[in-house]
């Protein structure tokens, strides 16, 4: 007798109803370990995708006979001394542009005022005073000021909050140390959670893994090296065409170019109101206007072809809408999260969209009408 407990059978055989309902239970714990936990996730987040980034060259230096803790000490002492040699270069550049800009706010601030108020006076001439009145005026011109007198506020609380915002002993001390553990157990952590995956889908989960990875690492390890040459270049053209604030512009225009036209778009207007308030004619504005053409052309043509080119399917719009999204979220863990998330999101629903193109749900022709209802 070969007849099979149906209870057995029932514990043995996972249904539809309870494999979704593991899905969405994971989910669920995910969202809600976020959302308490996303005060104090920075450094480990922050840490896991250094150490997703420094794998490849890890593993190169395993296959040359380099052990693998060894590898993992060399690659996070290596990005450490990046960033002290960028501090010691560029911090205290950095800071004497910030100074200028505060000691220049007040003279930015009157010819900001006095530009508005030309420009009031223009169309009070040209529409009446019946339009544009005394009350108008006064009211752009002290609208101007506060605008340029917030933006120099919000700047030096940024500077002088940010560190306690992002809690300097999680970043500079946990994070390296929890880096170098991922790394080092990198393979280690890839094959545990491999053995936990259902067999009956490890290979179809496997197979859309590695395409997650094609595309993560291709945009992660492009995107970065896209934004270092747009702040390289920005910040020398910029400083060359006698910019005041031209290397801090030109940074963070470089640096915020992993969001798709928000780094360009935020340096132009940046740079250009800058040099209205600095050059007495319009040939320092052009030659502004010009670094960020050549700037545009070079990252539409050059960079961004070279360094990213076909190999990464994240439309630009789905990147722009999942970082703000991430980060009105979770704050910062959100933003570091967002690609990743997405990259996951796009794969798989490509792979549920192939499958349906191939089900009989798409495929089968429908029914034809019987002969007696032709009429």
């Amino acid at each position: 007798m070969n007849a099979t407990n149906p209870q057995t059978q029932a514990l043995g055989t996972s249904t539809r109803a309870q494999r979704l309902a593991l899905l969405a239970g994971v989910v669920v714990v995910l969202g809600v370990m976020l959302q308490l936990f996303a005060s104090v996730l920075l450094p480990f987040v922050a840490a896991a995708v250094i150490a997703y980034f420094l794998d490849p060259p890890t593993c190169f230096l395993v296959r040359k006979g380099v052990p693998r803790s060894v590898a993992a000490i060399l690659m996070v002492m290596a990005v450490i001394a990046a960033i002290l040699l960028f501090a010691l270069l560029f911090y205290p550049l950095i800071i004497a542009q910030i100074g200028i800009l505060f000691a220049r706010v007040p003279e930015y601030t009157t010819e900001l005022r006095a530009f508005a108020a030309v420009q009031i006076a223009h169309l009070q001439t040209t529409l009446g005073s019946d339009v544009v009145d005394e009350k108008l005026r006064d009211l752009v011109g002290g609208q101007a000021s506060e605008i340029v007198s917030f933006i120099a506020t919000t700047l030096r609380s940024l500077i002088g909050g940010g560190f306690a915002i992002f809690n300097v002993f999680t970043l500079v001390i946990v994070t390296p140390v929890v880096a170098f553990y991922f790394l080092r157990d990198w393979p280690v952590i890839i094959s545990r959670i491999d053995g936990w995956l259902p067999r009956r889908y490890a290979g179809v989960v496997e197979a859309q893994a590695a395409e997650v990875d094609r595309i993560l690492s291709a945009w992660l390890r492009g995107q970065a090296l896209c934004c270092l040459v747009l702040a390289l270049y920005y910040a020398t053209a910029l400083s060359a065409v006698g910019l005041d604030l031209g290397l801090i512009v030109g940074i963070t225009a470089g640096m915020l170019s992993f969001i798709p036209y928000v780094g360009s778009i935020t340096g132009l207007v940046a740079a250009i109101s800058l040099a209205f308030a600095q050059f007495p004619t319009w040939t320092g504005v052009v030659e502004v206007g010009m670094v960020f053409a050549l700037g545009n052309i070079l990252e539409g043509y050059v960079i961004y072809p070279r360094f990213l080119g076909d190999r990464v399917e994240l439309h630009a719009v789905w990147v722009i809408f999942a970082l703000f999204a991430g980060g009105a979220a979770f704050g910062f863990v959100g933003v570091l999260l967002a690609v990743p998330v997405t990259a996951v999101i796009g794969v798989l629903s490509r792979f549920w969209l192939h499958r349906y193109l191939q089900s009989p749900l798409y495929l089968d022709p429908p029914n034809p009408a019987p002969v007696g209802d032709m009429h």
